[in-house]
Order: structure tokens, then sequence, then C-alpha cells
């Protein structure tokens, strides 16, 4: 038996968009402690969201401190990061370069930033090759257009002052080795980046940004490697005095906090779960990553291109295989809105002033509704919603759509909002069947959705999702899959795995595994025509009130 004293670990760091968090977690993929802190988020103006590079460094290492309390430096094998895909400015001494008009030293454009939305359509325009990695449409949350942002709206005060543009992921790995090598999983999925070819010089000149190009292309990243790549002589001298950890502690290649929750579920043992995807490659699997908004992870052997679907991208995931990303933008986000902006919200607060949250107090609602003669799905007979309330990412790729609700009255009772409730959950999900119908018809053969992220841990969610796709859900042993990601990155960067996909199916574990009602399924046929037909009528109205 290993004693305590002998025992190693690793230590994984997500950086959230509105908290960071870190976890000590174990060479089995136990969390033996987490701790978290927030971090501030500044609206300067509509859809500017900006945050702070150095408040998110320091509570980077506030975090691995609290968690590292008690544990012998050398315990501690190797580190791990991931973040949202927000884009970080410096200048060449390596300070922050305000991406404000006010000038604060707020140099961070966030992920849900989407000032840029109108070069994203210029960008779209140009109909350039690299398009067909991102679904044939360039995202406001992606970061050429926000890089073009800068240089025409700032050219003064940020782009001419700006010598390192990093994703978020990277800064915190340079911050953390010095090292400036830039993890594939950004590049590839948020840049344009494309192995092994690399840079597309030619796209960055069509859209007006071959100041980039210098000094091959060191602005961007000249260096780039797979996720969980030991980089440099791990951690600096300066950052394991930041973060209480030992100098040259191995610390891997970044990824973006939704492909670090796919690691830390997708290559889970399913062994004796009777899942269809058991005697099947890890291709069968699709990763939802749900929280504020939700991510869509599907991996294949050989490139797959899904309209209105990001990739495909090499080793943007799992090293040797290709991600598609599909995506919903407001997930969590709009449930949300919707419960909190309903006139009965009020009354919902009182009646589950006893319970954990309003959630599942909803939940209990709904069944006590339905009764037991019926399934509470059915519930959502008569209102329908389409959820794009902040545009679609995934499939149709249209950050102008809008939110739909029909079968509202004048009614506004606590039953009246827990439909709502139910129905926008019914929404997303199918949403969801949306995007894997489409990257079904392309070649992907998915077969069990491997679910992590705070949804997941709502069970009407994770039931109305098995319902609607009528495939099986499974969840986590370990709630906190993204952590988990983080630490796989540290433990292959240790060399304790030989390569991500051992650390993953050592270190991801099942939980619980959540089967789709089958008597439901001519329900929701019926209710999936529906929504696809709110998106027909949508389009119908536009072109209406389009008309001269």
């Amino acid at each position: 038996m290993t004693s305590v004293c002998d025992s190693v670990y690793y230590v994984g760091v997500d950086v959230g968009t509105a908290s960071v968090r870190a976890a000590l977690v174990t060479r089995e993929g136990l969390l033996k402690s987490t701790a978290e802190e927030p971090i501030s988020i500044w609206e300067p103006q509509c859809d500017h969201y900006v945050q702070s590079s150095t408040e998110i460094w320091e509570k980077c290492c506030t975090v691995v401190k609290k968690v590292t309390q008690g544990v012998k430096r050398n315990q501690v094998r190797g580190v791990g990061f991931d973040a949202t895909c927000s884009l970080v400015v410096l200048d060449q001494n390596l300070q922050p370069v305000p991406v404000t008009q006010d000038g604060e030293q707020r140099n961070v454009v966030m992920w849900m930033d989407h000032r840029a939305a109108e070069q994203a359509a210029r960008i779209t325009n140009t109909g350039h090759q690299v398009l067909s990695r991102v679904g044939g449409v360039m995202s406001p949350e992606m970061q050429p257009p926000k890089l073009l942002w800068l240089k025409e709206n700032l050219k003064e005060s940020c782009w001419n002052k700006a010598a390192h543009f990093f994703d978020l992921p990277d800064f915190l790995s340079w911050k953390a080795t010095g090292c400036l090598t830039r993890s594939l999983c950004t590049l590839v999925c948020k840049w344009t980046y494309c192995p092994p070819e690399g840079w597309d010089a030619s796209f960055w000149t069509s859209i007006g940004l071959e100041d980039l190009l210098e000094n091959n292309f060191s602005k961007i990243g000249s260096a780039t490697c797979p996720p969980g790549s030991p980089l440099g002589d791990g951690l600096t001298q300066e950052a394991a005095s930041d973060l209480g950890l030992k100098p040259g502690t191995a610390v891997g290649a970044s990824l973006i906090d939704a492909h670090a929750g796919g690691l830390g579920v997708i290559g889970a043992d399913v062994k004796g779960f009777h899942l269809p995807c058991e005697d099947q490659p890890i291709t069968s699997r699709m990763a939802m990553i749900c929280g504020t908004s939700t991510c869509h992870m599907a991996i294949s052997e050989q490139p797959l291109f899904v309209p209105g679907v990001w990739g495909p991208c090499l080793s943007a995931m799992v090293p040797g295989l290709w991600l598609n990303e599909g995506g919903q933008s407001a997930t969590g986000r709009l449930i949300d809105h919707m419960v909190k902006g309903h006139a009965a919200y009020t009354q919902l607060q009182e009646q589950a002033r006893h319970r954990s949250n309003i959630y599942s107090y909803l939940n209990s609602h709904l069944s006590a509704m339905a009764n037991s003669c019926s399934a509470v799905d059915l519930l959502g007979s008569s209102l329908h919603v389409w959820p794009d309330f902040h545009g679609n990412r995934s499939p149709l790729a249209d950050p102008t759509l809008k939110g739909m609700v029909i079968g509202l009255s004048l009614s506004q009772t606590l039953d009246d909002l827990a439909v709502l409730y139910l129905a926008t959950v019914q929404a997303l999900a199918l949403g969801t069947l949306h995007i894997l119908e489409a990257m079904k018809e392309a070649g992907h053969d998915i077969r069990t959705l491997f679910l992590c992220g705070g949804l997941s841990k709502n069970p009407l969610f994770v039931q109305i999702h098995a319902n609607a796709t009528g495939l099986p859900v499974v969840l986590p042993d370990q709630m906190e899959a993204v952590l988990i990601g983080a630490a796989v990155l540290g433990a292959r960067a240790s060399q304790d795995y030989s390569t991500i996909q051992e650390a993953m199916g050592k270190m991801a574990k099942v939980g619980k595994v959540v089967q789709p009602d089958h008597e439901l399924q001519s329900f929701y046929e019926k209710k999936y025509k529906v929504f696809l037909q709110l998106f027909n009528h949508q389009r119908e109205y536009q072109a209406l009130m389009n008309q001269r």
C-alpha cells in the first residue's frame, strides 16, 4: 500500500466566465480538494465584456495554494490549465494593454463579447477557404473578428502597442512557464490555424490584418503543440513562488474550458454499463459541456465537415483525432432568463426557500402537476420555445436569430412558470438533437451522450436530453469533469501517463447512466417538427418585413 505521504497529485485549474477554480486530483482521478474565487466582469458598453488578466492570475494563485495546503510540494507532479476562449492583449514588456475606450487596465476581451459582429460578418463574406473549418461562418466569439475590431477602433491605444495576443488558456500556461508555445486546441479552434500547414497568410491579408504576419506570426503564435504536451522547463521560479509549488513542476499545454470538460468525461471506461458505445470506438461518443452556454464535442478519425459546426480540428481535444464542436450560445443563461423574468418568480423564491435551489423545487412542482398518470414531458405539449435568444451557434450559425415562445395566455401563475421552464429545457434538448442530426448527416455515428457542467446536475435537464434525442446519457463519477480534464493535462505533462488517451481512461469514470423513455419517442418527434417550423417561420417573418 502506498502511504498518503507517497501519493502523487495533479492540479487542475479552470478559469470560467465568472470564477477561477482549482482541484487537487489523484492519479486515479479522484478529487481531494477544490477551491473557487470569483473574478470580475466589466461591461463598459452594450455587448462589450472585459476582464483583467492580472486579476485572473492572482486568483489562480489563490486557489492553487488553497487546494495544495498540507501537501508536500514534490507530491504535485503536474499542473494543467483550462480557460474560456477570451482574448488577452499584452505589450512588448508583457504588460496589459487596455481593450476598452476608457483606458482602464482591462486587457481581456471575453468570449461572450459580441462587439465584433460586423467584422465577423465581413470575414464570412470573404468566403475564404479557412471558413470551411468553422462551419462556413465566422463567429464574433472567435479571435480574428475581435482582432480586426481592435485594429479598426482602438488603433492607437491598443493595436499599435500590442506585441502579444493570447487565448486565455495560452496566457495562463505562458504565465506559468514563460513558454510562448501555443496549444493546438486554442489556435485551431478559435484562430483558424491548421496543422500541419499552420497559418494561412492569405486569410489574414484578405481581412486586413497583414501586420500579424511579421516575424513568423510572433504576435499570435509561432510555435504550437498538442494539449498536454510538457511546456518549457515546467514552472518558473516566479510562477512556482506565486502558486506555492515546486519550480520545474510539469505544466501541460492548455485547453479551452469546454474541451477540458470533454477530456474529463469522454474517455471513461464504460465496460459493464451495457451502453451502445461499449464495444465502439471513442468516436461513437459526444461530450456535452453544459453551463452558461453548451458545447457539443464529437471526435472522428478522419476529418468530417459539418455545416454550421466548427471543425474539423486536428488534435484540438484528443491528440491525433479530429474534433467537431457544435454549441448553443445561451443555455443555463437562457433558463435563468426565462424563470427570473416571469411574473411568478417572487412566488417561486418564496416557495423554494427551503430547497437547495429554485430548480429542484420546479422539478418537484412539475412532477406534482403531471401526477403519476403521465410523464412530466407531456406538460409541454402546447407551449413551444425557439431557444436562440442570443443567436444560433450551431447548426444554423446565424447570430441574428432571436428567441420565440408560442402558446402563451394571460395566466401568470406558478404553474405557468413551471411549464415555461419545462418548455425551455425541451427546446434546448431539441437544439441538441438538431446538432446531432447535422453531425449524423456529415458522417458521425453518435451512440451515447456524455454530459458534464452545471446543468448536468439538474436531473430534469438530463432526462429530457435522453428522451428528446433517444440516446442514453452518461454522467461522470466526479461531477467536476472540467477540473478532471485540466488535471489530465498535468498528468500527461508529468510523463506519468504516456498519452492523453491513457490518462483519460484511468482518470475519467462513469457515475450514472440515464436511459431515454422510449414511450415518449412519438411525442418528441412531433415536438421536433414544431421546433423546426418555428425557425422556418421566423425566417419567413423577417423576409416579409424586409419587403420593399
